[in-house]
């Protein structure tokens, strides 16, 4: 039987992914999809700057939920340093100083994926099982490159 093939933007697929090993890494599923809007939009910014100053793992993560709320911070995922706060729901990613919201991230998803949302996901989530966290952290943007859409050279923009 031939694998699924749906036709998308790199977009969602990055925010989908990153949600993903954000949940893997120890963030809860609306904190995650927060981190994987915000990345996607920062990658497609390409600001290249790059502030490490928190690395997900399940006693950084515990630190930040316990930071005053409104205070922002820097979270690392694939690569990228995320500006971030802990809110009265938890973590989340914020542009701007305002906190992305999940509901906005998932309905973002579904309108994207249509039908093809929970196979991806599910897909997704099976390939970031089968590393351990640190490792995930390290390759996960490399297992990204291996799987997002191809635009042929001839397309711009």
């Amino acid at each position: 039987m031939a694998p699924n093939k749906i036709q998308i933007n790199r977009a969602p697929v990055l925010t989908l992914w990153a949600a993903v090993v954000a949940e893997r890494l120890g963030f809860d599923h609306d904190e995650a999809l927060s981190s994987g809007k915000a990345l996607a939009g920062l990658n497609a910014q390409s600001k290249g700057r790059r502030l490490v100053f928190f690395k997900p793992a399940p006693k950084e993560i515990r630190k930040a939920r316990e930071r005053k709320r409104g205070e922002e911070f820097w979270v690392d995922l694939l690569g990228r340093a995320l500006p971030a706060m802990n809110t009265a729901e938890g973590v989340r990613a914020v542009v701007e100083s305002k906190p992305i919201e999940p509901a906005g991230v998932e309905r973002h998803l579904e309108s994207k994926f249509g039908d093809a949302l929970l196979e991806a996901r599910k897909a997704m989530m099976e390939l970031a099982q089968a590393f351990g966290p640190d490792e995930l952290a390290q390759r996960g943007f490399g297992l990204h490159e291996q799987f997002q859409p191809q635009i042929p050279g001839w397309v711009s923009g």
